[in-house]
């Protein structure tokens, strides 16, 4: 089995901005939310078909599930993120690649907590919609931005690692 250089990373100024921005999207995540939890009916969109619409209701309570949801992913990826050398590289780890691949790599996840919290949102918004709403437009566009926000960083991220050996 492969050891792994144990290095302590220090943040960038790009990374702490990234960081603080993670954060700023999980607030508004939950202020979304609890500002239009009130306001909602007590039977809401519980799930979308492939065009965007509405195919099954339940209580609003559902609804809190997404920033519970989204918050245990956030503070997962955020404990992930302190241990590097355990993340499953498309690269061989030595002494003289180990910072830039693993600054690669939390970055990545820094990214990726920007997008799942964003994604949450955007889930909120369109429940929140089409329970106030009497007709519903198309949210087609939900899954294809989903999975660029998703599926883009990542591709980007491990080329940059393969590129960068």
């Amino acid at each position: 089995m492969e050891t792994r250089p144990r290095i302590k990373l220090e943040l960038s100024t790009e990374d702490r901005f990234i960081e603080a921005i993670s954060w700023v999207f999980l607030a508004i995540l939950w202020l979304l939310t609890l500002l239009f939890y009130e306001k909602l009916p007590d039977i809401i969109p519980t799930h979308f078909d492939e065009r965007g619409q509405p195919n099954d209701h339940g209580s609003k309570l559902t609804i809190m599930f997404l920033p519970v949801i989204g918050t245990l992913v956030f503070f997962g990826l955020t404990v992930l993120n302190m241990y590097p050398h355990i993340f499953n590289l498309p690269v061989r780890i030595t002494e003289n690649n180990a910072y830039r691949q693993y600054a690669n790599a939390t970055r990545m996840i820094r990214i990726l907590k920007i997008s799942i919290t964003l994604v949450f949102s955007l889930v909120v918004v369109m429940i929140i919609k089409a329970a106030n709403e009497s007709s519903v437009g198309s949210n087609i566009w939900l899954m294809p931005l989903v999975l660029g926000l998703i599926i883009i960083p990542m591709i980007y991220f491990v080329a940059k690692a393969i590129i960068m050996r």
